[in-house]
């Protein structure tokens, strides 16, 4: 693709100069400690009660109690977290005028879409980064499976990827940051609960879709350490089909002038 590395490297000096990311950082680092202190603190809990009883060991699970706990929270934070990665990345081009500019630009739509979205995934990735030691210094302590934790940690990859996609898509639909940020975190959060609407639904089919279109669904799984093709099939194409409704939005810009 004509043009993605410097819309890459633009992006990412742009990510990395601005001090939202490194507020963004320090909150999704903050929150993800304090989930990381409670779920070891009530496993240590456990532990104690277990001394006592020893009825409770089928219980004291590593990997239940920690490891898939600790990922599902943090897979719950990229509701709030993917949003300000991406809010900025069209609709800052649109407010300034830079988009009509990038137009003129030797670059195609897919090659900018595609550099904008690296970016937003390689900064994501510096903050699953900052997660490391802890789980580290918990394998240190402890003996988890290797297994879960790498299938979690690319659970929380491929759908803070789908997310970012989607807010790459919100971003591009508008010139205000806050609103693009808001479009994403609500369609998201939709997206998060859709599951539990199968219970009031009177269709078993309706209930079946909604329960499919839920991304807490396909990422249990991988929480779990179960490695399911179909759930990285749907993160996939969750990414490439909110990427694709970039594309053409951005086309229908080019075409409007």
């Amino acid at each position: 693709m004509k043009g993605f590395l410097p819309v890459f490297r633009k992006e990412l000096h742009a990510i990395f100069a601005s001090p939202i990311f490194y507020v963004v950082a320090f909150i999704f680092l903050v929150i993800s400690g304090i989930f990381y202190y409670v779920i070891l603190s009530y496993f240590n809990s456990l532990s104690f009660e277990l001394a006592r009883n020893p009825a409770l060991a089928r219980q004291l699970n590593i990997t239940e109690v920690a490891v898939r706990s600790f990922f599902l929270n943090l897979s719950f934070i990229l509701i709030f977290i993917a949003p300000l990665l991406t809010m900025r990345l069209y609709a800052e081009e649109r407010k300034s005028g830079t988009l009509e500019l990038l137009f003129t630009y030797p670059i195609t739509d897919a090659a900018a879409v595609a550099g904008k979205f690296a970016a937003s995934v390689a900064a994501f990735v510096v903050l699953l980064v900052g997660t490391l030691p802890g789980i580290v210094a918990f394998a240190m302590a402890a003996t988890p499976a290797w297994k879960p934790i790498l299938s979690g940690y690319l659970g929380v990859f491929l759908m803070g990827c789908s997310f970012l996609s989607l807010g790459l898509f919100s971003s591009s639909l508008t010139q205000n940051q806050i609103i693009a940020a808001v479009i994403a975190f609500g369609i998201t959060l939709v997206l998060w609960f859709i599951g539990e609407a199968k219970t009031i639904t009177g269709s078993m089919a309706v209930g079946g879709v909604l329960e499919y279109l839920s991304v807490t669904k396909h990422f249990e799984g991988l929480a779990k350490g179960v490695l399911d093709s179909r759930d990285v099939l749907f993160f996939c194409a969750f990414s490439i089909f909110f990427l694709f409704l970039t594309l053409r939005q951005m086309s229908s810009y080019r075409w409007r002038g």
